[in-house]
This record gives structure tokens, C-alpha cells and sequence, in this order.
């Protein structure tokens, strides 16, 4: 699944071709891809222009201002937007099928047009393509929103989430792992197995260590260390896993920066030791046993 480097990409991507447009017709091929009904769907964005594309969690928003589209990906989602000069994909790439679209796998058709006038032309398309059904389209009201954002916890760069805050939010978890607790969206959003893994390294912590366990040193560091990486990882437009690919169909390449993610057997980039591959909070995880206490 995506996470926040890779959604934060992939969102600035579609911005750039989105903003504007207008949404002129939807169609879908499998019902299964909506939280809400293909009617109410419609209601919210046909007609409508795009104001804003942008993340929450690992979220994708089209906000047409009264209402917005709110999009997940999950496993095996892909975004396609394409037009006569563009071809953008972001997400899960289908190998069978490439950037050819529609195909088996489309669920959902928005053709949409320049600016808010009907006189204007197609200004292309974008399609909603998922192997195995798992993401989804939900239609809501901007001014209800708040229901599905309050599920979530906080931005990593959210200047709200001071140390003293993020110590309140993991000490809710003192019998869990460390990693559990970084993976719980309901605590800080947008980590995922890869970035905790990373952020744990950086911290020097073993991800097995139980919250309670911790000095306020060790808690210290771990906060610290997440936006450090998150932000390269942004820069490095993501990581490359599971094919994930960004808007603009390329790889990101945050992989030649893992240091323990993925180099189970490898030696560690920082002391020479083997990195070891344990199963944690039902993840495959990666330490360093010499760096990391």
C-alpha cells in the first residue's frame, strides 16, 4: 500500500492537471468502488469544477469546493489521467496492461473538460483502474469531512504534534511494540511498514521494543526521525515497492536510500552487521541487531 511519500507525490502530480478542469461525465464498471451510491456520486462532481487535489493520511481529495471526492488507493489502486499532450499514472502499475486505458481492471471513468463553461472541449480523462477492488470513491460534503478526518490522527508535519503531544499519543500503546504504535493511523498518519522500518533505524531502536520500555531519550529521537525521512522521502519522490509508481510513471527512488528496509541478509549499511528479518504487528520488519538496541 502507498504511504505518505508516495500519496503526497502522487497527489502534487495530478494537482498540476487537475486544478481547473471540470468534470463533464462519469462511468463506472463495478459498484464495489464506491462507499457511497454511482447517483450520489454523480451529484457531487458532475458539473462541478476542481479547486484542490491534495493528501489526508494516505487519502487522495479532489475538492470541488461544496463536496469532495475522497479516494484511497489501497493495495492495487491506480490513478490514470490522460489527455492528448499528458499521459500521468499514479499508484499500482498493471503490468498486463501498462498506461492502456480503459482496461479489465477500470472502474471508474471522470472525462472532464477545461474550465466551467459546457462550450469548452475535452480536456481529458481520468480513470480509477484496481486489480483486486479494494480501494474506493467516496462523495461527501466538504462541511462533513470532519467525520472521516477525525478517524485519523496527526500530520507528521503537522506543527501541532510537539514531542509533548506525540509522547501522549504512543503512551496510549505502553504494551504494544513500538512498531505497532507507529503503525497505528489512528496516532500519527501516513507510516507504513517501509518508513517505520527506516525511522526506527534512524532512531537506533529495535522495532520489537514495547513502548513502555523506552526512555524518553529513545522517544525523543524516534520523533525526531520521522519527519527526517518522510521528507526525503518526498523529495526522492517515494519508494519503489510493490511497483508502485508516482504521477509522472516513474519509480521512486527513496529505495537507494532504505537502510534496512527490504536488506534482510544484507549487511548494514552503517556497521557491516547482517540485517535481520523478524514478523511484527503481522509486517515482515527489518533491523540492524548491532545499531539498533
Amino acid at each position: 500500500m502507498p504511504e505518505l511519500p508516495e500519496v503526497e507525490t502522487v497527489a502534487g502530480d495530478l494537482k498540476k492537471v487537475l486544478v481547473g478542469k471540470t468534470i463533464k461525465s462519469i462511468i463506472s464498471f463495478d459498484k464495489k468502488t464506491f462507499v457511497t451510491s454511482l447517483p450520489s456520486l454523480r451529484r457531487a462532481a458532475l458539473g462541478h469544477k476542481i479547486i484542490d487535489v491534495r493528501r489526508r493520511a494516505k487519502m487522495l481529495i479532489i475538492d470541488f469546493g461544496k463536496h469532495l471526492l475522497v479516494v484511497h488507493l489501497k493495495m492495487t489502486g491506480q490513478l490514470i489521467f490522460q489527455s492528448n499532450k499528458k499521459l500521468i499514472a499514479g499508484g499500482h502499475p498493471i503490468v498486463s496492461t501498462g498506461t492502456t486505458v480503459p482496461n479489465k481492471f477500470t472502474r471508474l471513468v471522470f472525462t472532464l473538460r477545461d474550465g466551467g463553461s459546457p462550450r469548452f472541449g475535452e480536456a481529458g480523462t481520468l480513470y480509477f483502474n484496481d486489480i483486486r477492488k479494494f480501494g474506493w470513491v467516496k462523495a461527501i460534503k466538504a462541511d462533513e469531512f470532519s467525520v472521516i478526518d477525525n478517524a485519523y490522527g496527526h500530520e507528521p508535519f503537522d506543527k501541532a504534534l510537539t514531542f509533548e503531544k506525540f509522547l501522549s499519543l504512543i503512551n496510549r500503546r505502553l504494551r504494544t511494540s513500538i512498531k505497532a504504535a507507529l503503525l497505528d493511523q489512528k496516532l500519527v498518519v501516513g507510516l507504513g511498514n517501509i518508513y517505520v522500518d527506516e525511522v526506527l533505524f534512524k532512531a537506533g531502536v529495535r522495532p520489537a521494543r514495547l513502548v513502555k520500555t523506552l526512555t524518553l531519550s529513545e522517544k525523543k529521537k524516534i520523533y525526531l526521525a520521522i519527519p527526517v525521512i518522510l521528507k526525503k522521502a518526498i523529495l526522492k519522490r517515494g519508494t519503489t515497492f510493490s511497483n508502485f509508481r508516482d504521477g509522472a510513471g516513474q519509480k521512486g527512488n527513496f529505495v537507494a536510500y532504505l537502510k534496512v528496509y527490504g536488506r534482510a541478509g544484507k549487511v548494514c549499511k552503517n556497521c557491516g552487521q547482517l540485517i535481520k528479518k523478524i514478523r511484527l504487528a503481522g509486517r515482515g520488519t527489518h533491523f540492524c541487531p548491532n545499531c539498533q538496541k
